[in-house]
C-alpha cells in the first residue's frame, strides 16, 4: 500500500467513528479542561487576529476574517519560532512545561509583546484525539522563556498552541508536537449529541457551520433548566470558542459578537459567535464561560457542510 493510500485510509478510519456534540465530564473519553482558560481574542482562519468592521452589518463587532489558512499548523512562519525546551512529559503528573518564541534572523527569544485581552500570549493543549484540552496563560520570564505547569491525564500525541502578537508585528498562532508518556489507551471520539452538561451546567449548540462561510452559532446556558442571564465577563468577554480540526488540529479562535458594557450584548443566556471555518469536516469545538466566579468548559464536535477546500477523506462527511 502506498504513503498516500494509507494516509487516506487512516483518516477515513478516524472520521468514521467522529460524532458531532459531546458534553463535557461523560464516562466516556471525558473532557479534562483547565478550570482558568480562555481568552479574547479575534482570530482569523489564517491565525490572525481581527476586526470585523470591514464586513458590511458587523461594523464594531469582534470576529474572524473569512481566509483559507487556518492557524496552528506550522511551528515556523513569518520570521518567528515556536521553540519547546520540554518536549516531553509524563502523564497524570503535573509537571513544568517551558518554551520561547525565537525571532528567526536572529535567533533571540521574544522579549516583548502586544497585549491581547490582558495577556501578551496564550497557550492551548489539546490531545490528538481530541480528549484533552487545556487553556493556560504562561508567565514569562525577562529573558523570554514562557513556563506553566500542566497535568495531562492520557498518554499519546498531543499539539500545543501559542497565540500572541509580538510587539510592532502581526499576530500569528504557532503550533508544535507534544508527546505525554505512559500508557497508551486509545479513546473513541466523542458521540453526537447538540448539548454539553457541565458542573450542573446545560450548553446547547445552535447553528451548522458552513465551510468557507460566514456562520452563527448560538450556545445557550442554562444551569437547573433555568436560563442564566448574569455570565460574568472573562478577559473582556461573555464567552470565547477554540474550534481544532479533526485530523491536523487546524486552530481557529473567534471572540463573540458584542462585548460587555456595548449596551446591547447581554449577560446571557446566549452567546453568538460569527464562526467561517475552513473547509467541509469535523471539528472540536471548546467554549469557555464564565458563572459565579469560576470558568467552565463546554465541549463539541460538530460537521462544517459544503465543499469549500474539502479536507480529504478524513471529513467524516457522507
Amino acid at each position: 500500500m502506498n504513503t498516500a493510500l494509507r494516509i487516506t485510509v487512516f483518516a477515513a478510519a478516524l472520521a468514521a467513528t467522529f460524532g458531532t456534540a459531546y458534553g463535557v465530564g461523560n464516562a466516556v473519553g471525558p473532557i479534562t479542561p483547565q478550570q482558568k482558560g480562555g481568552h479574547a481574542m479575534h482570530h482569523d482562519t489564517s491565525g490572525g487576529h481581527h476586526d470585523m468592521a470591514s464586513m458590511p452589518g458587523m461594523a464594531g463587532t469582534p470576529g474572524m476574517r473569512h481566509d483559507a489558512e487556518p492557524g496552528g499548523l506550522e511551528i515556523s512562519k513569518d520570521g518567528y519560532t515556536l521553540a519547546l525546551n520540554t518536549s516531553q512529559v509524563p502523564a497524570g503528573k503535573k509537571t513544568e512545561l517551558s518554551f520561547s518564541v525565537v525571532r528567526d534572523d536572529t535567533g533571540r527569544k521574544v522579549t516583548a509583546y502586544e497585549q491581547e485581552h490582558g495577556k501578551e500570549l496564550h497557550f492551548i493543549v489539546a490531545s490528538r484525539d481530541l480528549t484533552v484540552y487545556r487553556h493556560l496563560h504562561p508567565t514569562r520570564a525577562a529573558d523570554g522563556t514562557w513556563s506553566t505547569s500542566v497535568d495531562l491525564p492520557r498518554a499519546g500525541g498531543y499539539r500545543v498552541f501559542a497565540d500572541f502578537t509580538p510587539k510592532g508585528g502581526e499576530s500569528l498562532t504557532l503550533g508544535a508536537d507534544l508527546a505525554v508518556a505512559g500508557r497508551y489507551e486509545p479513546t473513541a471520539p466523542p458521540a453526537h449529541s447538540t448539548t454539553a452538561k457541565v458542573d450542573g451546567y446545560e450548553v446547547r449548540l445552535d447553528g451548522t457551520p458552513v465551510a468557507g462561510e460566514p456562520t452563527t452559532l448560538t450556545l445557550t446556558v442554562t444551569k437547573d433548566g433555568r436560563p442564566v442571564r448574569n455570565l460574568q465577563p472573562y478577559l473582556g468577554a461573555y464567552g470565547h470558542l477554540v474550534a481544532l480540526r479533526s485530523g491536523d488540529l487546524a486552530y481557529l479562535h473567534v471572540h463573540p459578537t458584542g462585548e460587555p458594557g456595548d449596551g446591547t450584548t447581554t449577560a446571557g443566556p446566549e452567546v453568538s459567535f460569527m464562526v467561517t471555518t475552513p473547509t467541509a469536516g469535523a471539528y472540536r469545538l471548546f467554549f469557555d464561560f464564565q458563572h459565579e466566579g469560576r470558568v467552565r468548559t463546554a465541549a463539541f464536535t460538530v460537521h462544517a457542510g459544503g465543499t469549500a477546500g474539502t479536507h480529504g477523506a478524513g471529513t467524516g462527511e457522507h
